[in-house]
């Protein structure tokens, strides 16, 4: 195999050698970066749409845990710019960026949990978005370090 490898010093062989990046890994983080865009986006969207019509999201009846909803929609704003900012920092690979991601997307699913009363289909869509972030970022983000 090695008389072969000096004819073609450019090509790299299709299998994983130690120190190289699984296109796995590479397609998984790149989707969750794109998922976290989205979802940062979702939160924006959602926070907006609270701060501009205070009576588009109304709680179902016997729903003890009512907030605001201009705080709400602001919290949600503010933290939908957070979570894209985590998008885009995973397009870098790095460790401290995928731990972030991960942490903000259990607390993104946290927040559609709770939100579930006000906006059932949205919050839920969210939720799953979230599983499917967290789910990429720990199957394949391992194989992103090159060591």
């Amino acid at each position: 195999m090695a008389q072969y490898e000096r004819s073609y010093p450019q090509q790299r062989s299709a299998s994983t050698a130690e120190g190289e990046i699984s296109g796995w890994a590479v397609g998984f983080t790149f989707f969750a970066s794109m998922m976290m865009l989205m979802i940062g986006a979702f939160h924006f969207i959602d926070g907006l749409a609270a701060i501009l019509n205070d009576t588009f999201y109304v709680a179902r009846p016997g729903y003890d845990l009512e907030l605001d909803v201009t705080t709400w929609g602001w919290v949600h704003m503010i933290g939908g710019i957070i979570i894209a900012g985590a998008g885009i920092a995973l397009f870098t690979g790095s460790l401290l960026a995928r731990i972030v991601a991960i942490f903000l997307a259990v607390i993104s699913a946290v927040w559609g949990f709770y939100s579930i009363p006000y906006y059932p289909v949205w919050s839920i869509l969210i939720i799953a978005l979230d599983i499917g972030v967290i789910w990429a970022l720990t199957a394949h983000g391992r194989d992103m370090a090159l060591e």
